[in-house]
């Protein structure tokens, strides 16, 4: 059965909704500037990728959920209202037994300010009392504090605001989740059990305790100046930048897509995954990312030759980046010097499970505009990963077929195929 993609829906630092988003792409713009909500001066990074003008209770039609709701939750929601306006998919002109939502998400941290009045409640003399707080702290904590913390709830919103009853689930599995519920809602799709699915992920890296968190690593860029961090695959890339955002597609048969008479951005030819499993040695680390793009190319029934263009995961920390190289290399064989390949972080940060989407929905669009966007700051190309990475400005396709990958720290791969 043909799955194809009729809604996307984007919310980030470089354009709220896929307009915006691919205006910003196309001409260079880059949504990544100061950290502004959180003060930076003892901070290695202090530069950011923040979402600005963003209301969720524009994209609810029950407000009062908002209270229940954490940043990333709000984010999954836009980003689903609009891909499912985009979509023409309108509560009351669908089946909602057989309408699914996947959606990915990752570690949704509480704010420092939601437990201050607790914590203060303990303290005595500059120490902190274990047994008190069962007995005073509690009575400062909101009942539901925990909801808005827990992984499954953007997908359980999604469900509610859009009155989805069809299979729903949750990937959790960072950068990897967004294509892994796209590979989800395609199974079930084919499996029957769902006529449309609501896929994507969400994440938001900007709250205290993971900025705090984050930068005792060494993976965050120590540049000031948004021109020159953040370039994936360049000689001298030092790292990412904390953004936050999502994404979220309606996926379908064609069949479907048809009958309804909506606008189809692309066709899903296949999506795998992998992972390196144990060990650290280097002629481990990215096994699993060479073993899912070698199934995805072989599902979508393609050459590797023939893909137009690699939208890679490109981290732009020097060992990610030559792990993920070796990877084309090893899967794709002598065409992994030839195919294009654009990394896009460098306009909207790095979010967890979020950027995944948003750099899904990006290759999405430029399979429907014809044209790549540029890897901003790519200037020195980095002779020990040997790519054709598109630099700075944009390039035509020529070919659409389009090669998605992602891969955490910890090796968990995945890879789709998409056909404009």
């Amino acid at each position: 059965m043909r799955v194809v993609v009729t809604g996307v829906g984007v919310v980030s630092a470089a354009g709220v909704g896929r307009q915006a988003l691919w205006s910003n792409l196309i001409a260079g713009r880059s949504g990544i500037g100061p950290l502004k909500s959180i003060p930076t001066r003892q901070l290695p990074c202090k530069l950011a990728a923040e979402i600005e003008g963003f209301e969720a209770a524009h994209f609810l039609r029950n407000r009062k959920l908002q209270k229940v709701m954490s940043r990333d939750i709000e984010l999954g929601v836009g980003a689903a209202a609009l891909a499912t306006e985009d979509a023409r998919l309108r509560v009351g002109e669908f089946d909602p037994d057989r309408l699914g939502v996947v959606f990915g998400a990752g570690r949704i941290s509480p704010t420092p300010h939601e437990l201050v009045q607790a914590a203060a409640s303990c303290s005595r003399d500059a120490s902190f009392e274990f047994e008190r707080f069962n007995e005073e702290a509690m009575a400062h904590i909101y009942p539901l504090w925990l909801l808005p913390q827990l992984p499954n709830m953007p997908a359980c919103h999604i469900a509610i605001e859009h009155d989805a009853r069809g299979p729903n689930n949750t990937i959790t599995s960072r950068e990897a989740s967004a294509l892994l519920a796209l590979a989800e809602g395609l199974h079930a799709i084919r499996r029957g059990v769902a006529d449309q699915m609501i896929v994507g992920a969400c994440g938001s890296e900007l709250n205290p305790h993971d900025v705090a968190r984050l930068s005792l690593g060494p993976d965050l860029t120590r540049h000031a100046d948004p021109a020159r961090c953040h370039g994936p695959f360049d000689l001298f890339r030092d790292g990412w930048v904390l953004g936050e955002g999502a994404a979220a597609f309606v996926i379908e048969s064609y069949e479907s897509a048809v009958r309804r008479g909506a606008e189809i951005y692309a066709e899903v030819l296949g999506v795998a995954g992998g992972a390196d499993g144990a060990g650290a040695d280097n002629a481990r680390q990215g096994i699993g990312l060479v073993r899912a793009i070698s199934a995805a190319v072989k599902q979508a029934g393609i050459e590797p030759g023939e893909l137009g263009h690699i939208n890679a995961d490109g981290k732009a920390t020097l060992k990610d980046d030559w792990i993920e190289a070796r990877a084309y290399h090893q899967a794709l064989g002598s065409a992994a010097e030839r195919i294009p390949v654009t990394g896009l972080k460098s306009y909207f940060g790095t979010f967890d499970a979020g950027s995944g989407a948003v750099e899904l929905a990006a290759t999405l669009l430029a399979l429907k505009e014809g044209q790549v966007p540029g890897t901003l700051n790519y200037v020195t190309p980095d002779p020990l990963c040997r790519l054709n990475v598109i630099a700075n400005e944009p390039a035509r396709l020529t070919s659409s077929l389009a090669l998605k990958v992602n891969r955490t720290a910890m090796g968990q791969s995945v890879a789709a195929v998409i056909r404009g």
